[in-house]
């Protein structure tokens, strides 16, 4: 029999704690995760029955939401029954039909955590979290401020508990009103245990207490947890852990108490007449459950469905003609709809997708910051460091931001002299939006003509390599060509183009930028791989491991925001005088590629006249990216759902909006496989993270989004909060995900079934995303073009229930007047 001491394992639950606590980094390093990535190891929808039973989350539409899509033919009815027939049996389809479209079912949120504290409202009608969160919140933003606080934290250098002992014993005043608490922390001898002995009481209840103290505030509470176990995601590092947190909060609720009703009060387990059922032991998923499973289903097949109809007829075939100019853009989805553009304004142009680190991971200085920012996917810890030297432009100061406005008598004269100057600008940015130093400007990253240090000359800064050798250039130049299957018929002119976003007033602006840079612009990143590609000892080594790159051929960086379509190119220096002309006739192709591109994201602008002659209207999206008054500088990752991996000919005649992640591929330079395993270890995570925060912050956007941005307060420069006193709010604002379609993300692969199969077991974590259905996988085998569907652990032969697809042949004005997402088309 289990003796009462073990009851409560200090260790254990705080590892459950973090384990189901948001993850979510800083606002610097904003990289899209799996929201609920603590039920992963279970089926989507069992996972999704847990959460919402255990935490109370919202994880579908509504049911009112889904029969709405049906009436609007956003939900097919031939897909709809043959989901339900899938899932039910013919027999019950009538049966399951009338319960998905007429029957009433009271939805009641129910959740576990929260259960145990709410005695202390009812029994002791007191709000411990209404008197402890604020000050906590406050105590917790100055010591975790990253620069935005005038005054600094009175103790430097020591960790968050100690931090706050040393203050209790040198200032005048305690942070306690009663002295038990501030006794209990100085003497630094209790535990956690004998803090919930007071508190609490009943050894059973521990676990519930902690769960339900944490998720009153997930948002402070999982920041720390991230910041304790990667320290990097501060840039001016603090110490603090889950356990200091929670030993702090515990010692404030009891001089709470104390402070209200002396020592003498009863421990909330006294009061308590039935113990709340355990955390973690769920029902059975009930009918009304069952249906909306249905739905969710019958949603997401409506669309996949025609995608498949459209990538299916035939085997793809390739154009072997003569290619003008090839360029390498991010996975991203928004570089898919310019790449688009791209190759119809020049049809003999080609365009390649893969990670927009290009393979090249680094750390990057530039030149007079003393911090160091990863670049390159989260999840990676580089060797290497890029510094940027000789900085021609140098940053823009605004004297309306000085510090000096916050001191009493230089603050009075600044706003008696600056401050109407800074009304007037105000009021003209109304009308005519302009680039300021407020302004997130991604081309503001790196100077284009500051130098880098790109080769290794031996140096070591803090552990680092500065640069790489010529073989290690070698082999993330090889290994990212291979991976995209260009390693032949190679164009003159090779650009390499990496993505950023410009924005003001966006707290979120990190979300914007390119995810596989840790939430920074590509430029970098385009800038080595191409110095890289060009260095002729590079090329030498190339050769010897048998990809031939012919001396004629030139590597140019470049970088697209995707705010306002803009590109600036970089070292155009190394073009010979023929190349320079190639040059400008190819910028001529993406301006104009560009301007379109704008011309179909400004069908969602209700500011932008989307039927307005080209230059004009793209001049109208400049305008409105860097607008004070704009909380959506741009749609980032909405409406992503799929993510294709294999040769572009297999969409080439294809629309499907701007919707897919496109990761170039070729099957036949990797029969068994090596390069696709990469390529879905790193794209099943990234892009299957990116499409999970999206779908629940659009399906919960109050407890697993962010609500709306327009009261956010920036806490520290590191998170967002509702006011000054509010939790933090992880997940993504509504103004992200207001048009975002919830269903998962489908891969679909070029290549054969058997390799894929092979592929994805040969690693675990990875395989968890496919077996489990939190994203979903075909193939499409490439010699007789059948679509094969993954399930339950095997490829089966999919057939699509769309006969025909809608053939459109100027797509440019079909666009104009479609404010919603645009069905899968076929164009000329």
């Amino acid at each position: 029999m289990e003796s009462i001491k073990d009851l409560f394992d200090e260790h254990d639950v705080l590892h459950k704690l973090k384990h189901y606590l948001p993850a979510q980094a800083s606002l610097k390093d904003f990289v899209h995760h799996n929201t609920l990535h603590a039920f992963q190891h279970l089926k989507f929808h069992e996972a999704l029955h847990q959460a919402s039973q255990i935490f109370g989350y919202k994880t579908y539409l509504s049911l009112a939401e889904f029969r709405a899509l049906f009436q609007e033919g956003k939900i097919r009815e031939d897909v709809l029954d043959n989901v339900i027939q899938e899932k039910k049996g013919e027999s019950e389809l009538s049966v399951w039909k009338e319960r998905l479209l007429q029957h009433n079912y009271s939805a009641t949120a129910t959740s576990r955590v929260g259960r145990l504290r709410v005695f202390w409202k009812e029994k002791y009608k007191i709000n411990l979290d209404k008197i402890v969160h604020p000050f906590l919140f406050k105590l917790l933003s100055a010591y975790l401020d990253q620069g935005i606080s005038i005054w600094a934290f009175p103790v430097d250098n020591k960790d968050f508990l100690n931090s706050i002992r040393e203050m209790e014993q040198n200032e005048l005043i305690s942070i306690f009103k009663t002295s038990r608490p501030r006794k209990l922390l100085m003497e630094g001898q209790c535990s956690l245990k004998s803090l919930l002995k007071i508190l609490v009481g009943d050894e059973e209840l521990f676990e519930q207490y902690l769960f339900d103290q944490q998720f009153s505030h997930p948002g402070w509470a999982g920041m720390v947890s991230v910041i304790e176990h990667q320290p990097e995601t501060l840039l001016d590092r603090r110490t603090i852990t889950l356990h200091d947190l929670i030993y702090l909060e515990l010692l404030l609720e009891i001089d709470a108490l104390d402070h209200k009703f002396g020592q003498e009060w009863e421990p909330i387990g006294s009061k308590v007449a039935a113990f709340p059922d355990p955390l973690f032991q769920v029902g059975a998923i009930n009918e009304l459950e069952e249906v909306l499973i249905l739905w969710q289903e019958a949603f997401e097949w409506s669309y996949y469905d025609d995608v498949l109809k459209g990538v299916s007829p035939s085997p793809a075939s390739e154009n072997d003609q003569k290619k003008s100019f090839q360029a390498l853009f991010c996975i991203d989805d928004r570089e898919y709809s310019l790449r688009r553009y791209i190759e119809s304004v020049d049809n003999q142009s080609d365009t390649f997708g893969t990670p927009g680190f290009f393979g090249v991971e680094f750390f990057f200085q530039p030149e007079h910051s003393k911090f160091y920012t990863k670049a390159c996917p989260a999840p990676v810890t580089p060797k290497y460091l890029i510094r940027e030297e000789a900085r021609r432009n140098s940053r823009q100061k605004d004297p309306h931001y000085t510090k000096r406005s916050h001191l009493p008598f230089q603050g009075w004269l600044i706003t008696q002299t600056l401050g109407f100057w800074s009304a007037l600008k105000l009021f003209l940015n109304i009308f005519k939006p302009s680039i300021s130093p407020a302004t997130s400007y991604s081309f503001q990253h790196m100077d284009k003509h500051s130098r880098l240090s790109i080769e290794n000359e031996g140096e070591q800064v803090d552990g680092m390599q500065v640069g790489f050798t010529v073989e290690e250039m070698a082999e993330r130049v090889g290994n990212t060509l291979r991976s995209i299957g260009l390693v032949k018929d190679f164009a003159p002119l090779i650009y390499v183009v990496g993505h950023g976003a410009s924005s003001v007033n966006n707290t979120h602006y990190a979300g914007y930028d390119c995810g596989a840079c840790c939430g920074r612009p590509g430029a970098v990143n385009a800038r080595v791989f191409s110095y890289m590609a060009n260095l002729t000892a590079v090329r030498e080594q190339l050769r010897k491991d048998g990809l031939d790159i012919p001396e004629d051929v030139v590597f140019v960086g470049a970088m697209h925001d995707t705010t306002r379509d803009e590109i600036e190119f970089y070292d155009e220096e190394v073009l010979t005088s023929s190349q320079e002309v190639s040059h400008q006739h190819n910028q001529v192709v993406f301006e104009k590629a560009l301007a379109l591109n704008a011309k179909e994201r400004s069908r969602r602008f209700d500011t932008v006249n989307t039927q307005k002659q080209l230059a004009k209207l793209h001049k109208d999206v400049k305008r409105r990216s860097v607008s004070l008054f704009e909380p959506r500088p741009e749609l980032n990752h909405a409406t992503n759902s799929l993510c294709i991996v294999g040769r572009g000919s297999l969409t080439k005649n294809v629309f499907l909006d701007r919707r897919p992640f496109m990761n170039s591929y070729d099957y036949r330079i990797d029969p068994e496989g090596k390069y696709l395993l990469t390529i879905l270890n790193a794209a099943a995570p990234v892009c299957g993270g990116i499409n999970l925060e999206y779908y629940f912050s659009r399906v919960d956007n109050e407890k697993l989004g962010a609500g709306t941005k327009l009261p956010h307060n920036v806490i520290g420069l590191f998170a967002v909060a509702n006011g000054v006193d509010g939790d933090l709010r992880p997940g993504l604002p509504s103004q992200m995900i207001e048009v975002h379609d919830p269903i998962r993300l489908m891969f679909v692969v070029e290549h054969y079934p058997d390799v894929v199969l092979k592929t994805i077991q040969a690693n675990p974590a990875t395989y968890e995303w496919f077996i489990n259905e939190w994203v979903y996988l075909v193939v499409k085998d490439p010699e007789t073009g059948q679509i094969y569907k993954f399930f339950n652990g095997e490829f089966k032969v999919y057939q699509t229930l769309r006969s025909t697809l809608q053939k459109v042949s100027d797509v440019n004005t079909y666009i104009e007047n479609y404010l919603d997402n645009i069905p899968v088309l076929i164009t000329d």
